[in-house]
């Protein structure tokens, strides 16, 4: 199993980023997604997770109404950021396992990806 996310880099106080997750060997289908995000020297917290049909979605409370999550039918999930604030500067992680926010309900998980807000 291989979850390759991408998309993050340096970004404005109030600005975008979109990240993409690009799973393989897992059937993608069968499988709620998440983003959980680890800024430097605390611990890994989730951001979002969606339901394996991409019909549910649940947020964290300090990302709502800013993020979205959502999935295509192939094998991708995203993360759509907007206000974006110093304080979400984090390394962003996607994970593949259950509809819930617990870091121990996901079971694969890609390498991170960095985004950095800027003030």
């Amino acid at each position: 199993v291989q979850l390759q996310a991408s998309g993050g880099g340096l970004v404005q106080a109030g600005g975008s980023v979109r990240l993409s997750c690009a799973a393989s060997g897992l059937t993608f289908s069968a499988y709620p997604m998440g983003w959980f995000r680890q800024a430097p020297g605390k611990r890994r917290v989730f951001v979002a997770t969606i339901s394996r049909s991409g019909s549910n979605t649940y947020y964290a409370d300090f990302v709502k109404g800013r993020f979205t999550i959502s999935r295509d039918n192939v094998n991708t999930v995203y993360l759509q950021m907007n206000g974006l604030k110093p304080e979400d500067t984090a390394l962003y992680y996607c994970a593949a396992g259950r509809y819930a926010d617990m870091p121990t309900s996901y079971d694969n998980w890609g390498q991170g990806t960095l985004v950095t807000v800027s003030s």
